[in-house]
């Protein structure tokens, strides 16, 4: 391990896909979670998986080995559509990195993953796609005692995109958040020699990219009955574009029913900072971060 620790970044969205975010002005999965990780540890260094694409192999299992962590942001593919070359190579590196006891930490379709690698199962949601802003995320007991959500309220709101869900945990997982329209928000797992703390909701996101993100699924959205049709879409995004260019903005923080959990982002991403500080670096063997 050299003194400057090094993550593997895993961006699976397929390039049609990566080109519409584009257009809507969002950023891409990849680059969300590149500025999470270097703002709470600036010395770190990346390698980029653009798993999705022809001919994208993946890290060799020396390369793995050689990582303080693996990092799995949200992505638009399925993760029980096994016949898909695409799903199958993310399942297996997840898996490598697991019995080399490399640390994982993932969003959405990374708690999926974990999930199913270790023998869990994933499915579609019965009540629809979970959007926006999921409420009232609480934490179980064994979250409370657990070091991820060390300094988190016990409820709190995150950002949420997702049409499936985790149907069954798999041995040696242990279920740390939940709402009432997911049950599994969030999880630890170990399997092998490894650990993979996993979130169905998306730290890495703030209001922009929300908002640009509900302009990109802006058909589907409408079709789903989230939204009237586009004057009511288009409202709704300038209303969190506002609050996001003002997050002081009283009338809009009531009006949206936003507060520090969603704006504020070190009580967002203070399941990632925990990441870092007490898995990663002690994994490692690496210092401390400088506060």
């Amino acid at each position: 391990m050299t003194a400057k620790p090094r993550f593997l970044i895993i961006d699976g969205y397929p390039k049609e896909s990566r080109d519409q975010f584009r257009e809507v002005g969002m950023g891409l999965a990849w680059e969300l979670y590149r500025d999470m990780l270097l703002a709470w540890l600036p010395e770190a260094e990346y390698d980029l998986w653009m798993s999705s694409d022809e001919g994208a192999a993946p890290p060799s299992a020396a390369a793995i080995a050689g990582l303080a962590g693996v990092l799995w942001p949200g992505c638009n593919l399925t993760v029980y559509h096994f016949d898909d070359p695409r799903v199958k190579r993310h399942l297996e590196l997840v898996d490598r990195a697991y019995a080399a006891g490399v640390p994982q930490f993932g969003t959405c379709w990374g708690i999926q993953l974990a999930v199913v690698v270790a023998g869990g199962e994933v499915g579609p949601h019965p009540l629809g796609r979970e959007m926006g802003i999921g409420r009232k995320i609480y934490l179980t007991d064994a979250g409370r005692a657990h070091p991820m959500y060390a300094l988190k309220s016990p409820v709190f709101d995150g950002f949420v995109s997702h049409d499936d869900e985790v149907k069954k945990l798999p041995p040696g997982a242990t279920l740390l958040a939940s709402n009432d329209y997911s049950e599994v928000q969030a999880v630890s797992v170990t399997h092998k020699k490894g650990t993979f703390w996993g979130l169905q909701y998306h730290p890495e996101y703030d209001l922009h990219e929300m908002a640009r993100l509900i302009c990109a699924r802006e058909e589907k959205l409408i079709r789903l009955d989230f939204f009237a049709g586009h004057d009511d879409l288009t409202g709704y995004v300038d209303a969190l574009e506002a609050l996001a260019a003002d997050p002081q903005c009283k009338p809009l923080r009531w009006r949206l029913g936003i507060d520090d959990d969603i704006l504020s982002a070190p009580v967002r991403q203070r399941e990632f900072v925990n990441w870092i500080d007490k898995l990663v670096l002690p994994t490692a063997g690496l210092p401390p971060r400088e506060r």
